[in-house]
């Protein structure tokens, strides 16, 4: 398990891929729509791990609320791991809560599940599989 990617969501995605652009001093090399999620993506490789901004595509979507509720930044810290059911399946069994029971389809070619964040220090948890 490592870190994959850290997701930080933001008001307006363009400002903030020109930003952080100037920030890490490279570009965004990649940039994703999930409509199931309402969310417009943007990556950033720092090493070996990325940042992901994610922009709302609807006033209605998590991340619109979540930055009315707690305005823009860390979203989520999202670990790779090598059996995201398995995974799943420990995390429940060690009383974790978990927001989805099955994986769904998420940005750039994963299958994605979180955590609650009451159960992890207030930190929404990602987990993410390579999609095969």
């Amino acid at each position: 398990m490592h870190i994959d990617h850290i997701g930080i969501a933001v008001s307006d995605l363009e400002s903030a891929i020109t930003m952080w652009e100037t920030l890490l001093q490279t570009s965004c090399y990649k940039r994703e729509t999930v409509e199931s999620e309402h969310v417009e993506t943007a990556f950033f490789q720092t090493g070996e791990s990325k940042v992901e901004l994610l922009g709302a595509t609807s006033p209605g979507s998590v991340i619109s609320k979540y930055i009315e509720k707690r305005g823009q930044g860390l979203h989520h810290v999202a670990f790779e791991v090598d059996d995201i059911h398995a995974e799943l399946r420990r995390l429940k069994a060690a009383g974790y809560t978990l927001l989805n029971e099955q994986p769904k389809q998420g940005a750039d070619n994963k299958l994605i599940a979180f955590v609650h964040p009451k159960d992890s220090t207030g930190v929404l948890v990602e987990l993410c599989q390579q999609a095969r």
